[in-house]
């Protein structure tokens, strides 16, 4: 039986479409079918037997996804492999952010471990959420990081009412609300004030962004947990984004509702390490301290 991997890459970047193509000509000498999304074809200069694919189908029935790039490039490839449950492999090429598994240094030993099926696949938590306006359903989606509310006028306060679990927990005059998974509490959450939250961990995040309020503190729910933001009716009207990629306007009055989503992300662990120690990688944690090491 014919094995499949889908390439989803970041073409802007000319170090990106190179180990793009590495992967690919690996992945095919291992007798591997590669698809690639139809638009990124032209740029990388693959083989005649590379397959390009285009839709929300274009993971389906493929061993693995393999993003190379950044968080953004991570992201997009999640949005094709969440549907069919397929498993996720992030190649971080810029060496940032906290969704990737394997580095840029180490990527001719990922796609080894790919190729011999040595690897572990983890699930994380998701967000569904929707807006509805007198109601009527105005947008649908989904995030994997975050869901956020946010002011539509630079100038203006956002008043924004906060039900947690059908029971009103706070109004606030304020910038935005980011609703979080415990995979994006390092993300926006955290540039917000809110906390690390291991990703083993199923919860549910809220953080207020610059909240006028005595009470602003960000929270952390079980993650059966319903949030229901309304834009107040007097207030301007406000911005509901997912995942920093897909965005719609809500007008005064708007009513959004953010759960847990039903389809997990499958992402592949080649060779786990404890969370603990990515967080000190990432963020360069001064685990010496400034007097250096004590006796």
């Amino acid at each position: 039986m014919t094995r499949s991997a889908l390439l989803v890459t970041h073409t802007g970047r000319r170090q990106s479409t190179q180990h793009a193509r590495a992967v690919a000509l690996d992945l095919i000498a291992a007798g591997f079918e590669v698809r690639v999304i139809a638009e990124e074809v032209a740029d990388l200069e693959l083989p005649d037997e590379v397959k390009p694919v285009d839709g929300p189908e274009a993971a389906e029935g493929v061993e693995i996804v393999m993003a190379l790039g950044g968080d953004g490039t991570f992201l997009r490839a999640a949005e094709l492999a969440r549907p069919s449950k397929t498993p996720l492999l992030g190649i971080n090429l810029g060496k940032v952010g906290f969704l990737a598994e394997a580095e840029i240094d180490h990527i001719d030993e990922a796609v080894a471990e790919v190729v011999a099926g040595d690897y572990s696949v983890d699930e994380r938590l998701t967000l569904d959420v929707r807006a509805e306006y007198e109601g009527r359903l105005i947008a649908e989606s989904w995030a994997l990081n975050e869901v956020t509310v946010e002011k539509g006028q630079r100038a203006q306060m956002l008043e924004l009412l906060v039900d947690v679990d059908g029971r009103p927990l706070s109004r606030y005059g304020c910038d935005g609300v980011v609703c979080a998974t415990p995979t994006g509490s390092t993300a926006y959450a955290f540039s917000a004030g809110g906390p690390v939250v291991w990703p083993e961990v199923e919860a549910l995040v809220l953080v207020p962004i610059s909240a006028h309020a005595l009470f602003s503190r960000p929270i952390v729910t079980a993650p059966t947990s319903t949030f229901v933001l309304t834009v107040d009716p007097y207030t301007s009207f406000a911005v509901l984004c997912c995942d920093g990629r897909r965005t719609w306007d809500l007008p005064p009055g708007s009513k959004v509702t953010v759960e847990r989503g039903q389809l997990p992300v499958r992402l592949v662990r080649l060779a786990p390490r404890p969370f603990t120690d990515t967080l000190v990688a990432k963020f360069e944690l001064p685990v010496v301290g400034w007097r250096g090491n004590r006796r």
